[in-house]
């Protein structure tokens, strides 16, 4: 039985490829091991998203090289796809293969294996294919809750964004086969199905709901999630509709990217602040207290100091449970990399501690609105905090929560109804159940 050990850098959508090809290695009898462990045949499924997630692709190549060097190093997804030729070259690369190549991995892998020449291209010209890349899970590295990625692609070119020239076009997945899939899921016990893809808007809204829809009427279904949303999709229509479905979660990730007007404008992002807060109180008067989470990057070339000041008002405006701060980072092959202005390292990161602070107030403040009422939690794991054992989960708003676990009971996958009491440490709520 030969030995497959795995690493996956960037996005869910690259979790749930690496679940899916983890499941067909599995299914042929390859024994699945810990990236540190001496194995046969190293997977790293990588990211190109900046220039820094192309190095850590490298570094774990590399590393994986290091650890057995006659193993078989395959090198899969973005990086390989954007820069097939720096992949190939590569001393510690034996395999490249590319996006919408990864649902054959094992045929792949067992032909260069074998001595024999790949079947079909292992990287193909992504920019040219309107094929979805079907693939099926049975179950994942998670427990509680499971990704179901429903497209792939994004035609938005942001000017600072690859992901486009790296995933290709629009493709969107059949609704049957997303619903037998997550029908699967919910057989073996998963109960909260987080909807995901690399630009999931493009769906289409009818097509969204409907599929939510589908979904909430399936046995087991407790709990659905939408990944990031574009906040031009979010019209009065579509939140009605999203509050109209039962197991919807009130929590709601719009890409933001810049409160600033003209920074948006210089990304290529197509909404102004003032759509993106309309956005926003259309959920708001919809639902009781959603979450409301965004990203933002700082220091966007030519991002003055009076730009920065507009997006941090913006951002206290809106009141975010949770912002994923970045620091504005080239990369080599879009339009943002060689704009003029770039700004210095120390003063992305002033910015950035700016918004972190903001951040850390806003989001204390939305976890203490809950103290004193009743919420549910889906329990995922048993973790010490502040020297002693509770078990943790996620309330339907995604803030954190815990029970004091006495050993005796298992609480995992468990939804639970109780009282947030108080606030156990900087991130999670105490449970009386």
């Amino acid at each position: 039985m030969k030995t497959v050990a795995y690493h996956n850098l960037g996005c869910k959508v690259n979790s749930y490829e690496m679940d899916a090809m983890l499941e067909a290695l599995k299914a042929k009898g390859y024994k699945i091991v810990p990236f540190e462990e001496k194995a046969d045949i190293y997977i790293v499924n990588t990211c190109t998203v900046t220039n820094i997630a192309d190095r850590k692709s490298r570094q774990m190549l590399h590393r994986a090289r290091k650890m057995n060097p006659n193993a078989v190093v395959v090198a899969a997804g973005c990086y390989v796809q954007s820069d097939k030729d720096a992949a190939e070259a590569d001393d510690a690369v034996d395999l490249v293969i590319g996006n919408n190549k990864k649902k054959d991995l094992v045929s792949i892998l067992e032909n260069y294996m074998a001595g024999l020449e790949a079947q079909t291209e292992t990287v193909i010209d992504i920019n040219h294919t309107d094929e979805y890349e079907e693939m099926q899970l049975t179950g994942t590295q998670e427990h509680t809750r499971a990704y179901i990625k429903i497209q792939d692609g994004c035609n938005q070119f942001c000017t600072y964004c690859i992901i486009p020239y790296a995933r290709g076009r629009v493709r969107c997945r059949r609704q049957e086969d997303i619903l037998e899939e997550i029908k699967g899921l919910a057989r073996k016990g998963y109960q909260e199905f987080v909807l995901t893809g690399i630009h999931i808007s493009s769906y289409g809204s009818d097509e969204l709901l409907e599929l939510m829809r589908a979904i909430d009427v399936v046995d087991g279904v407790k709990r659905i999630r939408l990944g990031s949303l574009e906040p031009r999709i979010v019209t009065p229509e579509f939140a009605g509709a999203l509050a109209g479905i039962e197991h919807i979660c009130p929590h709601f990730h719009l890409s933001m990217q810049s409160g600033c007007e003209e920074v948006l404008k210089r990304m290529n992002r197509h909404y102004t602040p003032q759509q993106f807060m309309e956005s926003v109180e259309m959920l708001r008067s919809v639902f009781e207290h959603p979450v409301i989470t965004t990203d933002v990057i700082v220091g966007f070339p030519g991002e003055t100091d009076a730009e920065f000041e507009e997006t941090a008002r913006f951002v206290e405006t809106v009141g975010f449970y949770e912002m994923h701060i970045f620091k504005y980072s080239k990369r080599k092959g879009t339009k943002a990399a060689v704009m003029e202005n770039q700004l210095s390292e120390a003063e992305k990161a002033r910015r950035s501690d700016v918004l972190e602070e903001i951040k850390k107030k806003d989001s204390e403040r939305f976890r203490r609105y809950y103290i004193g009422k009743t919420a549910d939690v889906l329990f995922e794991e048993e973790k010490e905090i502040n020297g002693a054992k509770y078990w943790v989960g996620h309330t339907k708003e995604y803030v954190k929560a815990a029970v004091l676990s006495d050993g005796s009971v298992d609480f995992s996958n468990k939804l639970m109804t109780g009282m947030i009491v108080s606030q156990l440490d900087g991130e999670t709520m105490l449970l009386s159940v």
